[in-house]
């Protein structure tokens, strides 16, 4: 009778052990929630949170995905509201300083002096609290086909030899020699509105405060498009652009497929877009993954700034909570940032297998696709123009249709400029 009486007893001490164990063991992990708004790479950074799980004592980092629909900054927004903040939040650069009052300053973490040039210079603030961690790094130019161009040239190709616009032409003239076709425009108005129109800005000056001084007389109505030798020289370059477009005759026919399609199948030499239509292009590839980057010109003269430049800049900002989570959690995360940037398992999961560009110098994991390869040699030799990304909202959809109008012949040179002066004298 008293063993019957001990069996309850004893189950009784191992359920209550058992929950005391559990108990603690939940109390000595430290969870980590990373919003995550690159769709794109949603599997794998679940891949690599999972492996860094697996090696890392007492933290987990969880994965959260931004829905479809839901900008990052309002899902961001989101989550404060409700009390649940992620501990990382993947952001947009514009959105990054919306956030100043909420961000950990990381301005003492090791890896501030491996970033790359100007990755940190809108992110940090006056008094020097820097808001964010930079992510992904992307970039745009006239992308290369090297075997339809180095059919034209008779031998290699060497991005260097084309400086100016006048070279530009030439090198296209060679190209449609051969039979082959010297370049497409895609019509999109995010491309042309934003990427190719922000090239005049960025190449008014190096300095990053120059360039928000000019924007800020545009919007002053303080600038005379007319008489700016980088719009007019960027405009040039449209010029010849548009005349040896593929689909001149029909220009605002052309899509974002039809522009890798082309490229890939080489049946035009270049193509106006950045280092994120590598996928598309590679399921069209003929040229044994043979692509790079060529600048815009924006004159004559090879000296000038821009020649040989492609902007790059980080889009993909992470900021780390400093309002809801505990002191805990942001080690944790600082420690997780870190390891991205220092640890090679880390670098590897970042560049192979997210085919994430990274923002920091000591990071030499070969990325996998030749756009991604050809815009770190830029940043390698420092030949980079700021990536524009603090536009109005609206700007590439009202600009961009500027931008269409140009390019389809419907106003000239002088209505494209008093279209872009109205737009930013008019903004609120």
């Amino acid at each position: 009778m008293k063993k019957i009486r001990l069996i309850p007893l004893v189950f009784s001490f191992f359920l209550v052990f058992s929950l005391f164990t559990t108990v603690a063991f939940t109390q000595s992990t430290v969870n980590v929630t990373l919003l995550n708004s690159k769709g794109e790479i949603q599997a794998q950074l679940e891949e690599m949170a999972a492996y860094y799980n697996r090696v890392t004592k007492g933290v987990k980092v969880e994965i959260i995905a931004c829905p479809v629909g839901q900008s990052p900054f309002e899902r961001t927004m989101a989550l404060y509201s409700a009390g649940n903040a992620p501990t990382i939040a993947m952001l947009d650069p514009a959105d990054v300083i919306r956030f100043q009052d909420k961000a950990l300053d990381l301005k003492d973490e090791k890896w501030v002096q491996d970033a790359i040039d100007r990755s940190l210079d809108r992110i940090t603030l006056p008094n020097g609290k820097l808001l964010g961690f930079p992510f992904a790094v992307e970039g745009y130019g006239l992308i290369y086909n090297r075997q339809v161009v180095e059919q034209a040239t008779n031998g290699k190709f060497d991005p260097a030899t084309i400086r100016t616009t006048a070279d530009l032409e030439a090198l296209f003239k060679k190209i449609e020699a051969t039979g082959n076709n010297a370049i497409v425009i895609s019509p999109l108005d995010w491309s042309l509105g934003h990427h190719f129109l922000a090239i005049f800005y960025a190449t008014q000056s190096a300095d990053s405060a120059a360039v928000d001084e000019f924007l800020a007389k545009l919007r002053a109505g303080k600038v005379d498009l007319a008489a700016n030798k980088q719009f007019n020289g960027l405009l040039d370059t449209f010029d010849v652009m548009k005349k040896y477009n593929v689909d001149q005759g029909d220009p605002l026919s052309g899509t974002y497929d039809r522009g890798s399609e082309l490229l890939g199948l080489g049946e035009v030499g270049f193509w106006f877009m950045g280092n994120w239509a590598w996928p598309n292009i590679k399921d069209f590839d003929t040229a044994d993954g043979q692509y790079g980057f060529l600048p815009v010109p924006i004159s004559n003269n090879p000296r000038d700034y821009g020649n040989s430049q492609i902007p790059v800049g980080v889009t993909k900002y992470f900021i780390v909570d400093g309002e809801q989570s505990t002191k805990a959690q942001q080690k944790a995360a600082k420690d997780f940032l870190n390891w991205l940037v220092y640890d090679p398992k880390g670098q590897e999961y970042v560049v192979s297998h997210a085919n994430v560009i990274p923002a920091f110098k000591n990071i030499k994991v070969e990325p996998n696709d030749p756009l991604a390869r050809s815009l770190l040699e830029y940043v390698a030799q420092g030949d980079t123009l700021e990536f524009i990304t603090q536009l109005p909202a609206d700007h590439w959809a009202v600009l961009g249709a500027s931008m269409q109008k140009y390019l389809a012949g419907v106003i000239d040179r002088k209505g494209l400029a008093t279209e872009i002066e109205q737009y930013w004298k008019n903004l609120k």
